[in-house]
């Protein structure tokens, strides 16, 4: 498995193959094997990730509540990491 870039290296600045290694040592799973849509089960919530084309969309829910964001690739990788582990 490749290296990832630095986590301060925008997410337009990541191939592909290596946005989807960042999923997964997140703990999300794949829906398909060559799906967009990613799902991230943690204590007390689970969340949705879509690879859309212009944004990285989150929908959370848990705790009888959801939400839902988009954050443009420009962010950083810490950056989303941050947000999509704090949850709903």
């Amino acid at each position: 498995m490749p290296a990832l870039p630095p986590e301060q290296t925008p997410l337009y600045n990541h191939p592909l193959p290596a946005l989807e290694q960042w999923l997964r040592q997140l703990g999300a799973r794949q829906r398909g094997p060559h799906a967009v849509v990613w799902d991230l089960q943690h204590a007390g919530w689970t969340a949705e990730i879509v690879l859309e084309s212009e944004n990285l969309a989150v929908s959370w829910q848990g705790q009888g509540q959801g939400s839902q964001c988009r954050f443009p690739y420009g962010l950083n990788r810490a950056d989303v990491e941050a947000a999509i582990l704090a949850g709903p």
